[in-house]
């Protein structure tokens, strides 16, 4: 069975299957997007994929450092509100299934 690569979250520090969470990537122009491939380049970091860590990430401010650059509070905002939407989807598609 082939090792699967192992992140981190930058809001509570679990160590997880780099599948399971959310990449946003630090582009070249110096914007932040999320990654839904995981493949983009850029400097990443990671978001558990539930809506606790998102909103903690809100108010402890860590992907800047994560990214080693600064967001402004509207691309947080954008970004957040972004990732948020396609958590709740997946939690809703989880709970149909």
């Amino acid at each position: 069975m082939k090792k699967q690569p192992q992140r981190m979250c930058v809001t509570c520090k679990t160590r997880r299957d780099k599948k399971d969470l959310l990449r946003i990537v630090l582009n070249a122009d110096g914007s932040v997007s999320y990654d839904p491939t995981g493949k983009a380049s850029g400097r990443g970091c990671y978001l558990c994929r539930n809506s606790k860590c998102i909103e903690e990430e809100l108010k402890a401010h860590r992907l800047s450092k994560g990214l080693k650059h600064g967001i402004s509070p509207e691309e947080l905002k954008e970004l957040s509100d972004e990732i948020l939407k396609l958590v709740e989807k997946s939690e809703v598609k989880g709970k149909d299934e």
